[in-house]
Parts: structure tokens; C-alpha cells; sequence
């Protein structure tokens, strides 16, 4: 059986409802996963780097699951990759630690996918947030796998029943699409 890894970069799953959904289902469906909830290992962002490189070297397949905040990862899941993915670990000529592990992204938007286009945004969300992963990934030798995408599940909305539905709806079919991804890989 292939060792998961599954990263949430939300800054508080407890203000979220499309995140803690799809990480509440990856939990029921992979037991045998491991789960590493980077807002409550780490409040402050002091990383301890040497604990998550030692989850890393375990992993055969590595998720990232986030909601995208600005336009890009959330500050507490790009303060991880920069403390942890560093030179000699995770690049570099002695850098070898992460080549060839399958990584998988995992994100959410708050607007509608149609708003991550060119004629709306003047941008599509691969341009946004893929450019920066394929970067990252292509860096540390990852076997960079598509990239699972949910739009249109604001957490503003969850005050309305309808839209909090829909939301959840949205959230579980995220989850069953992250899923077989992970199985395909």
C-alpha cells in the first residue's frame, strides 16, 4: 500500500467548510493515511522542520490540500514548503529527498471557477496557482499529478441553507475526484 501524506495548508479548519469536509472524507476513506494539520501543529509557523521531513521521506504520495487565499497558497502552507523544502533536502545536487514521490494539489476558491478566467480575472487558476506548483514540483523532482480544483465554495456563503448545501455537495464530490486521484497515482 502506497504511504499517503495529506498537508492541509488551511490557516483554520475551524472557520472553513470545504477544506475540514474534504479532509473529514479523505480521513474516513484512508484510515492509514497520514494527516499533517498544519494549523494546529503549528500556530505560530515555527516549523519543526526535522518532523516534516521525516513524514516526507515516508511518503509515497504527497497531497497538498488548501484553500486559495489572494490568489495563492495560504501564508501558513508556503512558509512550510519554505522551511522544509530546502536546499540539500529537497534540491540541489545532494537534494534527493522528495524525487519521484507523487505529489498531488488540492485546492479550493471561494469565487466560481468561471471567475479564474481571462476574460474575467485576466487569468486562469492553473496560470495563478499551477505556474507556481509546476515550479515548485519540477524543483524538487516531485511527480507532479493533476491538480483537483473546487470553485464557488465561499465560506461567506454558509449562512444561507441552500448555498451550504451546495457547498457540502461541492465539498464530498471534491473529495471523491482527490479520492482516485490518489489511487491513480
Amino acid at each position: 500500500m502506497k504511504n499517503v501524506l495529506v498537508i492541509s495548508g488551511h490557516t483554520d479548519l475551524n472557520d472553513s467548510v470545504a477544506n475540514k469536509i474534504v479532509l473529514e472524507e479523505l480521513k474516513k476513506a484512508l484510515p492509514q493515511a497520514e494527516f499533517d494539520i498544519l494549523s494546529e501543529e503549528y500556530p505560530t509557523f515555527n516549523i519543526n522542520v526535522e518532523a516534516e521531513q521525516h513524514k516526507l521521506r515516508k511518503a509515497d504520495v504527497i497531497v497538498w490540500q488548501f484553500p486559495v487565499f489572494w490568489y495563492s497558497m495560504p501564508s501558513i502552507l508556503h512558509r512550510w514548503i519554505e522551511k522544509v523544502c530546502v536546499h540539500g533536502f529537497a534540491h540541489g545536487s545532494t537534494g534527493t529527498a522528495l524525487e519521484g514521490k507523487k505529489l498531488i494539489p488540492s485546492f479550493t476558491t471561494g469565487a466560481p471557477e468561471v471567475y479564474y478566467s481571462h476574460e474575467a480575472l485576466g487569468y486562469t487558476i492553473d496560470e495563478l496557482i499551477g505556474s507556481q506548483i509546476k515550479s515548485i514540483a519540477g524543483l524538487c523532482k516531485l511527480d507532479l499529478q493533476p491538480s483537483v480544483y473546487t470553485g464557488g465554495v465561499s465560506y461567506a456563503l454558509r449562512s444561507d441553507a441552500q448555498q451550504l448545501e451546495e457547498i457540502k455537495k461541492l465539498s464530498k464530490e471534491h473529495a471523491e475526484r482527490l479520492l482516485e486521484q490518489i489511487k491513480q497515482a
